[in-house]
């Protein structure tokens, strides 16, 4: 029998009968057979269901675990009606970087980075406040993090310039910096401009600053109840003009969902030849982009956990089982087809919308998976349990058990 470095046995797959065995060898899947396989280390999946690993497509890892620090003003402003005091919640959530400091960043995202692995995510897009009131206090540690767990969890660390270019003088500075010390995404909000010409200089500039340093760019658009703010469509345009089609993530859009057929259409078409990715968070706003539209007209869209604790949204765990879960409540996708294309949207689709490749369980593929405690789809949402095991490159770096004791005259043991 052929010999490998890890051997995940006994598995259940998405679409495929039967139980399955699944060889590792160098960091990458090297046999998905239902024959039998040996392995110096093997993982008994127990007809649990195996997948790829778990991928963020949005989180604002410099603010998790902050919500105690501010209060409840700004996510009370957000999540209020038709998201029509969006912009005055940032401006109330800003209050919180009079005080930022990396010395109580980085435990905060540490701790949500060891969530990450728990949960098996092994990708995020991590966003840091870079402007002149955050400075570099919050993108400093997470590079530091990314650096460190690498191979685990891998960051993609965006310079975020959350309070605006134009309206905050001297944050283009400090993204350039954040990009020159090593940031892998450059960010951006245009719709909280106060113009449209200076929504539209605000992308020209983030674009411009990513083209010219290889850089991908990502940025929250249209985060408001406002069909008109049309900064999906100014990204969308930039990346054509600055050479960077497939290199760009739209975060939120909300504003989309309000687009008659017509208009999205057009929108679709342009978002289409800039090889533009969305990521849609709709449990943290109550307007949402249309996700199952947008996939059915061929627009790949992720889900993202967007905010853990903090002033957008007071829970979270970084648990994207979870979020699927939510997801497919809000997007009224709990048929079968549903089930599925949140689930991608959280591991495969999500992949492709942040640009990582070979993120697949088959031959070849990263050897990036998680072992389910359940065998099917369904189940592995309605509990979005931790995965029983989590293997990143090639080797295993978490497990977990979930177990309840039953102490009654009349039930003994564990269920």
């Amino acid at each position: 029998m052929p010999s490998h470095q890890l051997v995940v046995a006994d598995a259940a797959l998405r679409g495929r009968d039967g139980r399955w065995q699944i060889g590792i060898d160098g960091g990458r899947v090297t046999a998905v057979t239902q024959d039998p396989l040996t392995g110096a280390d093997e993982l008994d999946a127990a007809g649990g269901l195996v997948t790829e690993s778990f991928v963020n497509g949005h989180l604002h890892l410099d603010k998790v675990h902050t919500l105690d620090r501010i209060g409840d003003a700004a996510l009370t402003a957000y999540t209020a009606g038709d998201m029509g005091s969006a912009l005055h919640s940032i401006e109330l959530a800003s209050a919180v970087k009079a005080g930022y400091d990396r010395a109580w960043i980085e435990p905060n995202a540490r701790h949500a980075v060891l969530q990450a692995i728990g949960y098996g995510v092994r990708h995020v897009l991590a966003f840091a406040d870079v402007d002149t009131q955050a400075r570099l206090e919050g993108v400093i540690p997470l590079l530091a993090l990314r650096d460190e767990f690498r191979g685990v969890v891998d960051l993609q660390v965006v310079a975020f310039p959350q309070d605006g270019l134009l309206r905050d003088p001297g944050a283009e500075d400090l993204v350039r910096e954040a990009v020159e010390l090593g940031a892998d995404v450059v960010g951006g909000i245009p719709w909280i401009e106060h113009t449209d010409a200076e929504a539209r200089e605000h992308v020209r500039r983030m674009c411009a600053l990513a083209a010219a340093h290889g850089r991908r760019v990502a940025m929250l658009v249209d985060d408001a109840g406002d069909a008109t703010l049309h900064t999906t469509e100014m990204l969308a345009s930039a990346m054509l003009e600055h050479g960077l089609e497939g290199r760009g993530v739209a975060n939120h859009a909300r504003a989309v969902g309000l687009y008659a057929r017509p208009g999205l259409e057009r929108l679709v078409g342009l978002v289409k030849r800039a090889g533009l990715g969305f990521v849609s968070d709709p449990h943290t706003g109550p307007l949402h982009l249309p996700v199952r539209e947008l996939t059915a007209m061929g627009v790949p869209v992720a889900l993202g956990q967007d905010d853990i604790e903090d002033a957008y949204y007071p829970f979270g765990r970084h648990n994207m089982a979870e979020i699927a879960f939510l997801a497919a409540h809000a997007l009224e996708a709990v048929d079968g087809a549903g089930i599925e294309l949140v689930y991608d949207a959280v591991t495969t689709t999500a992949a492709d919308v942040l640009g990582v490749g070979g993120h697949r369980l088959a031959e070849g593929g990263n050897a990036d998976l998680v072992v389910h405690c359940h065998a099917t789809l369904r189940d592995v949402l309605a509990h979005h349990d931790a995965p029983a095991y989590v293997v990143a490159s090639g080797r295993l770096v978490a497990s977990s058990t979930q177990s309840t004791t039953f102490h009654l005259p009349h039930l003994e043991g564990t269920p």
